[in-house]
């Protein structure tokens, strides 16, 4: 029982976590995303650059990796833009992974609770009969363990999908403002 009620207890940490991390406003801020539009609309880069390094938002380093490509080449741009959003997705998806491995461990945990408790009834049925009192130790534990790490496991998969689904939207996101800055970028240097 006490490795399922850590697991629990690292499961809430990790989720309250991941919920502050991945607010929407923190990865992709709205106010941000307009500002960076105008100055690369009316082609102050340095501006654009200059606001991104101010910003510690996942978007702004995607932002920053392209804009600082800029005098390369627009194929640059966009492979040093994937590049860094490769990173900040992987970022975003942090712990996703230890969410999905607790509610895998917790059923696991409460399968062996409930073979310690079945060894138990077995033990006690070889060296005592069938005494209903002395079995019913062993059932118990089997259950209590089988039910708390189902307890423990089935909410865990729920949070674990929630997040992975939030950090899939806010990675498209990304990705969908990042096209819009290559297409800005491009139209900036047309009419130039």
């Amino acid at each position: 029982m006490y490795p399922i009620i850590l697991c629990s207890i690292i499961a809430l940490a990790v989720f309250i976590e991941r919920l502050w991390a991945l607010r929407r406003k923190q990865v992709i801020p709205p106010e941000f995303i307009n500002q960076i539009e105008e100055k690369v609309k009316k082609g102050k880069i340095s501006e654009a650059v200059f606001l991104c390094q101010n910003d510690g938002s996942s978007i702004a380093k995607v932002f920053l990796a392209g804009l600082k490509s800029l005098g390369k080449g627009m194929w640059l741009v966009k492979e040093a833009i994937e590049d860094r959003g490769g990173r900040e997705g992987l970022i975003l998806e942090k712990y996703l992974g230890l969410l999905y491995t607790i509610a895998n461990l917790s059923t696991l945990l409460g399968l062996l609770g409930t073979v310690s408790g079945m060894m138990k009834i077995f033990k006690v049925i070889s060296n005592a009969g069938q005494n209903p009192a002395l079995l019913a130790g062993g059932i118990a534990e089997a259950l209590i363990t089988t039910f708390a790490g189902l307890c423990v496991a089935i909410p865990v998969m729920a949070l674990h999908r929630i997040l992975k689904d939030k950090a899939e939207s806010l990675i498209f996101e990304m990705e969908e403002y990042s096209i819009k800055l290559i297409e800005l970028i491009e139209n900036s240097n047309t009419r130039e």
